[in-house]
Parts: C-alpha cells; sequence; structure tokens
C-alpha cells in the first residue's frame, strides 16, 4: 500500500519549527499563555507531540495518537473566545515563517480543525440555532 501524498509541499522540520515558534508566542500571550500553563508542564514533549499532530495531519505520517476534542473537553476550561486569539497567533506565526502559499494552505487546514474543535468543545450543548443552553 502506499503512503497518501502529503496536502502540501512542508517538511518535517519546518513544521517542528513552527510549532516551537507559535508556543514561543502561546507562552508570552496574554491570554493563551496561562490557559497553556494550567496544563502543560512539559513544553517539549507538548511540542514533539503537537508537530506530530500536523505531521499526521499534513504529511500523512502515522506519528501521532493522540485525540484533540478529548483532551480540549477534558481541560475543562476552553471557551468559545479563545480560538479567535489561537488562530490570529498561529496565522501570524505561519505568515511570518513559511512561504506564502505553504501558509495559507496551513492556516486554511487549522481554521477547519478550529472550527470542528469548537463545535465539538464549547458548542455541543447548543440549544438550535446555536443558542447556549445556561442550565
Amino acid at each position: 500500500m502506499t503512503k497518501p501524498l502529503p496536502l502540501f509541499d512542508i517538511s518535517r522540520p519546518e513544521i517542528e519549527h513552527v510549532v516551537a515558534r507559535f508556543y514561543a508566542g502561546v507562552r508570552d500571550h496574554s491570554v493563551l499563555g496561562p490557559i497553556f500553563a494550567a496544563h502543560v508542564s512539559d513544553w517539549t514533549s507538548h511540542e514533539a507531540k503537537i508537530a506530530d499532530f500536523w505531521a499526521n495531519a499534513i504529511l500523512r505520517e502515522r506519528s501521532y495518537d493522540g485525540n484533540p476534542m478529548q483532551v480540549h473537553l477534558k481541560a475543562g476550561n476552553v471557551r468559545p473566545g479563545m480560538f479567535e486569539p489561537w488562530l490570529k497567533l498561529f496565522d501570524t506565526t505561519l505568515a511570518a515563517e513559511l512561504p506564502p502559499e505553504t501558509a495559507r494552505k496551513w492556516s486554511a487546514l487549522a481554521h477547519k480543525i478550529g472550527r470542528s474543535l469548537r463545535a465539538g468543545v464549547v458548542e455541543k450543548d447548543n440549544l438550535p440555532g446555536g443558542i447556549p443552553n445556561l442550565r
């Protein structure tokens, strides 16, 4: 069986570099920094796991074995307003570190995944029409 083709042209070292630069920004971010600090004590391991996630999603590697939805649900402090600054910082990092076309493609994938996580983590209990269920 042949390995599926990558979604776009990027190397594993480039993915690892972007992940490291992004999490450096997260640690300094006024909103995201404290949220991540509450859950991540070993940044090296966390970044390696996230690089595996992206290598799996983009390069079709089989190096990631986690469940992002469950991790974010279990965190218990992921709120709707957190996705916008996360994606903005991620887009800023992509634009600074990659050629424009690669950044655009990775950003589109990140936004798609972000919408899915937001729907599964913070909007799962909404009533019809997206109205939050406050009970």
